[in-house]
């Protein structure tokens, strides 16, 4: 093979030149740069427009022509950018700066728009809420719902109110004895307790009694009737629903004992059937219910709901609403003693303590008790008592008016007596307060219009109304139902009824040292006194007046004892004898004894002293009118007031004290008279003498009025 020319090794060796520095290894292929290497985009531009063929190569100044003129264009494109970004830059900012407070617009309304809805959300709240107490009450009524159906359906199959039917129930009537019971008495028997124990092992849950426990009434919370006295009450219920409801002419608003009676009969005619065919299958399948009982409770339901709806219509006549209260009253009475229903289930008597029925009922209470006080004290016989020709009986010779205001009373007590409230009963005695402070008014009144009569009978009478209900307030503030209404009224703190009391009055009312009657009992405690005292201030001034001969008798120049052949009452105390004694007979004849006790009392101790004072000091005695004295009170005076009691002269210390001293001896009142002179303290010499009240100066001064000493 020949060698190369010249020509070809230049070539070869130009050739060389230009694909060495494109040759690249791999680490410069992936960097794009080598050690004095051409970038790659440039190596890849020479290989793309030029190529590899050295006869290429005169393409390379269109190239760089090329070039140059892009590189032109892009120099005048740069100028061109360049002049324009400052404006666009400025569009860009106030675009960003339009965009930022758009967007703090936005964000501004975005936090209003999440505050309504939180505040919508916080209102709606309550909404759901009762929302979801709703649902849970549809929840727990669609579940009895399908409990009753499921009873329903129980009771379509059993054949538990046909077997009722044969054993011949409801009682409609009383069962007589002369029925024989049936062929196939035990086969029903069998049946019944079969039937029954069936019923029991289906009795609501717990859960559901608790749910289900409120009486439709408003009364407080209640098992439900066990299920077969239900089934038992379905024929009475509907027979009293047929009398008592719609038009019938047995539901009458004006004659409510005709139902309330009827359920007491319904009551008592099937209590035997209850107690001794039932109760034993109950006690036997663990029922803790008394059969007798139940059923008294759903017929009392029956009673309630039509009390409930009768009540209301009935607000605005009050007679009739008065006859439905008693009708209930005597309902409640029946029921508890004649049906022994026990006092801890609720009755009937819950429908008066609606506060509109309570409020009408107090209402009519007070404007028919007033209407009876006016019709008594008319009355012809308003202030004479019945039981005037009955010694026995007319001890407090309380006058009609009185003892019928006062029964009045007691009547009031016996209808609320029985209220299950002790507010109610509270709001009862408040009225009675009232009534009876009314009544005191009136005899104050009345007394005031007599006042210039006090001896006369009507004065007397008026006296003795106010002791009389005096003394049966009395009475009933130790009564243990007023006790216990007044520990009712404490714990309350019934300020209406109390007054503002401080800690000192509450600790005795609720020690039941005091009594809810004693703010009353003080009031006539004082229309009595004052009575009494005027009563008494008028046998004074008639006695007084028959006493002044009497007063200014010859004391002094009496004859003495001893010169007379016996001693006799002073001709001129026959007058003030006889009116003394007329007074007190008469006196005893129209006080009732209380009262006749405390005014012969007052009236001895008041004419005690009007005789100590205008007989003895006001006068001289010697030993004859010393002695005259003496008789006239020991022995007519005293014994006018021993009819009362046994030592009449206790309440005639003066006197007699004063004739013990007039009546001395002559050594005896020297003697006297010198230890009262001598010594600071004679009391023991008194006492010796029978001198307890008179102090030692009145004596000396009694012993000064003696005419017969020594030398005189």
């Amino acid at each position: 093979m020949a060698a190369p020319s010249a020509e070809q090794q230049n070539g070869q060796s130009d050739e060389s030149d230009l694909q060495s520095p494109i040759s690249t290894n791999d680490e410069d292929s992936e960097t794009g740069l080598g050690d004095g290497a051409l970038p790659v985009y440039l190596v890849d531009l020479i290989e793309k427009e030029i190529g590899v063929d050295l006869k290429s190569l005169k393409k390379v100044s269109a190239l760089l022509e090329k070039l140059t003129a892009e590189n032109k264009l892009l120099e005048e494109q740069v100028l061109t950018v360049s002049s324009s970004v400052p404006l666009r830059v400025s569009a860009a900012l106030s675009a960003a700066e339009e965009s930022r407070v758009s967007l703090e617009g936005l964000l501004q309304r975005e936090r209003v728009l999440s505050n309504t809805l939180i505040q919508h959300l916080q209102g709606a709240q309550p909404w759901a809420d009762s929302l979801g107490r709703t649902l849970e009450q549809l929840d727990n009524t669609e579940k009895h719902m399908k409990y009753l159906q499921c009873l329903s359906r129980i009771e379509e199959l059993s054949d538990f109110e046909e077997l009722l039917i044969q054993l011949h129930w409801p009682f409609i009537s009383p069962p007589t004895q002369s029925l024989s019971p049936p062929a196939n008495a035990q086969e029903l028997h069998s049946q019944l307790e079969l039937l029954v124990a069936q019923l029991l092992s289906l009795q609501t849950s717990d859960d559901l009694i608790s749910e289900t426990s409120v009486s439709r009434v408003g009364l407080p919370p209640t098992t439900p009737l066990s299920l077969p006295v239900q089934i038992m009450l379905l024929p009475l219920s509907k027979r009293f629903r047929y009398h008592f409801t719609g038009n019938r002419q047995t539901n009458s608003l004006n004659k409510p004992e005709w139902f309330l009676t009827q359920v007491l009969m319904w009551m008592g005619n099937s209590s035997n059937f209850m107690e001794e065919k039932i109760q034993p299958i109950l006690d036997r399948n663990g029922a803790n219910v008394n059969a007798k009982v139940e059923l008294c409770r759903g017929l009392l339901t029956l009673a309630q709901e039509k009390l409930a709806l009768d009540a209301p219509r009935l607000l605005y006549d009050d007679s009739l609403f008065c006859h439905l209260v008693d009708e209930i009253l005597q309902f409640e009475r029946e029921l508890r003693t004649t049906h022994s229903y026990p006092s801890t289930l609720p009755g009937v008597l819950h429908v008066l303590l609606e506060e509109v029925v309570l409020q009408k009922w107090l209402t009519v209470e007070r404007k028919m008790a007033i209407e009876k006080v006016d019709a008594m004290l008319s009355a012809e016989g308003a202030w004479s008592s019945q039981y005037k020709d009955i010694s026995d009986m007319d001890e407090l010779k309380a006058p009609d008016c009185a003892e019928t205001f006062m029964t009045l009373l007691l009547v009031i007590t016996d209808r609320y007596r029985a209220l299950p409230c002790p507010r109610a009963q509270l709001r009862f005695l408040a009225l009675q307060r009232e009534l009876v402070d009314d009544f005191r008014i009136r005899l104050t009144q009345v007394m005031k219009e007599e006042s210039r009569n006090p001896l006369g009978s009507r004065y007397c009478a008026i006296l003795n109304a106010a002791n009389y209900i005096s003394t049966v307030l009395g009475d009933w503030g130790d009564n243990v139902f007023f006790l216990q209404l007044q520990q009712s009224a404490v714990a309350l703190g019934e300020e209406e009824l109390l007054g503002p009391l401080g800690v000192t009055e509450s600790g005795r009312l609720a020690s039941l040292e005091g009594s809810l009657f004693e703010g009353l009992l003080g009031l006539l405690e004082r229309l009595r006194g004052d009575m009494l005292g005027r009563l008494l201030e008028a046998v004074m001034r008639d006695v007084q007046k028959k006493a002044q001969p009497y007063c200014r008798d010859r004391w002094l120049s009496l004859p003495s004892q001893c010169d007379q052949a016996t001693m006799s009452l002073s001709s001129l105390a026959c007058p003030l004898m006889l009116c003394l004694r007329d007074h007190l007979l008469q006196l005893q004849q129209m006080l009732c004894l209380p009262l006749f006790q405390m005014g012969w009392q007052d009236l001895a101790e008041r004419l005690d002293l009007f005789l100590y004072q205008n007989v003895i000091l006001y006068n001289h005695f010697n030993e004859g009118g010393a002695a005259q004295l003496q008789f006239d009170m020991t022995r007519n005076l005293f014994p006018l007031f021993g009819h009362y009691c046994k030592r009449p002269e206790n309440f005639f210390k003066h006197v007699k004290e004063a004739c013990v001293i007039l009546c001395l001896n002559v050594g005896s009142a020297l003697l006297l008279r010198d230890v009262l002179r001598q010594q600071p303290s004679p009391t023991s010499a008194l006492n010796e003498l029978g001198v307890y009240r008179l102090a030692p100066c009145d004596v000396l001064i009694l012993l000064n009025l003696r005419a017969s000493w020594p030398g005189k």
